[in-house]
C-alpha cells in the first residue's frame, strides 16, 4: 500500500523512509524524491491551495495506479499546502520494492502524475506581486509517456 497525506506541516524525508523499512527484510530498494520550493526569479513564497476531499481522493487514485503497475512493497506520498518559502520541502515520494527498477519507475510515475493530476493551485509571491502558476506543457509531456506503459504482468 502507498499511503498519501496532504498537510501544511513540513516532513522529515529520512524518517519517512525509515518508517517504510522498519522491521522489513524483503525490501531491496527505497527510492525517494523530495521536491523543494525554488527561489527562481525573485520568488518570495509559493502558496498552494486545494479542496481537501478532492485532493485526498485524487492522490489516493494516483497511488493506487502506481500500486497496480509495479511490484511494490510500500510507499509514502506527502504533498504540502499553504504558504511555503524557498528551500522548504513541498512534496515527498518514497517507494519501497524488492528491486530498484520498480521503485525508480514508480517514483517517477508518481511525480509525473502529481505534477499533472493533483488538484493544487499554486500562486507565486514575487516581491508583492501574486501570480497564479499555469500548467506546463513539459509536465504534460512527461506524464503522457506513462499512458503507453503497460501495467505489471501486461505485454507491451
Amino acid at each position: 500500500m502507498i499511503s498519501t497525506r496532504v498537510q501544511a506541516e513540513a516532513f522529515d524525508a529520512g524518517a519517512e523512509a525509515a518508517t517504510l523499512a522498519a522491521g522489513r527484510s524483503d525490501i531491496g530498494a527505497i527510492v525517494s524524491f523530495t521536491g523543494l520550493v525554488r527561489a527562481d526569479g525573485g520568488l518570495v513564497a509559493l502558496t498552494l491551495e486545494h479542496y481537501p476531499a478532492m485532493t485526498v481522493r485524487q492522490l489516493a487514485a494516483i497511488a493506487d495506479e502506481a500500486w497496480a503497475r509495479w511490484p511494490l512493497i510500500g510507499g509514502t506520498v506527502i504533498h504540502r499546502h499553504g504558504r511555503l518559502l524557498p528551500g522548504e520541502p513541498i512534496v515527498l515520494v518514497a517507494i519501497a520494492s524488492a528491486h530498484r527498477g520498480a521503485a525508480f519507475e514508480a517514483a517517477e510515475f508518481l511525480m509525473d502524475w502529481l505534477k499533472t493530476r493533483a488538484p493544487f493551485w499554486k500562486q507565486e509571491d514575487r516581491d508583492g506581486e501574486h501570480v497564479w502558476v499555469a500548467a506546463k506543457t513539459s509536465d504534460d509531456a512527461a506524464a503522457a509517456r506513462w499512458s503507453a506503459t503497460p501495467a505489471k504482468g501486461e505485454q507491451p
